[in-house]
């Protein structure tokens, strides 16, 4: 059994220049290099199936039939590598829409937590309200109104009955 040369440099391309692809920070090319790798690992399952043969229909015909598995695992691939890229669109597409661009951009909480591992800071706990930033909404910090102290009450003017 020997290999097709050309399909195994087809698999080295797709794979490599996917994978580089899936590496920038433009949702288009993300896109592109997923739909890419998806096509190279395809082309694996089909040269590893081995060379082809007969339908595997048992009874018909003789020589070596071909195994149905790998077929059917390529194009169980090729419908979750569809859905994946129609969501892949749809982000890319909200995200030209919000921003004017398709770059994926910086995360801030990523930095924040490089920036204190450059300065070797302990990671801020859980628990520690001192630490950082406040929950959601100033949940931690106390409000003015618990701060202030209760007003005096006045006397209270008599009431005017009416007969």
């Amino acid at each position: 059994m020997s290999t097709n040369i050309v399909l195994v440099a087809a698999i080295v391309v797709l794979v490599a220049c996917g994978t580089t692809l899936v590496l920038e920070r433009s949702l288009t090319r993300i896109l592109v290099g997923f739909v890419m790798l998806g096509n190279g690992v395809n082309l694996v399952f089909l040269v590893a199936s081995g060379p082809a043969g007969r339908a595997p229909i048992i009874g018909l015909g003789e020589g070596t039939m071909t195994d149905p598995l790998p077929q059917a695992m390529v194009l169980t691939a090729i419908v979750i590598t569809l859905g994946v890229t129609a969501f892949g669109l749809a982000l890319a597409y909200r995200a030209w829409q919000l921003t004017g661009h398709d770059d994926v951009q910086d995360d801030v909480e990523d930095d924040l937590v490089i920036r204190r591992a450059d300065l070797d800071h302990p990671s801020a706990s859980f628990d520690d309200v001192t630490a950082g930033m406040p929950d959601e909404e100033g949940g931690d910090e106390p409000s003015a109104v618990d701060e202030a102290p209760a007003a005096p009450e006045s006397p209270a003017a008599p009431a005017k009955e009416d007969a």
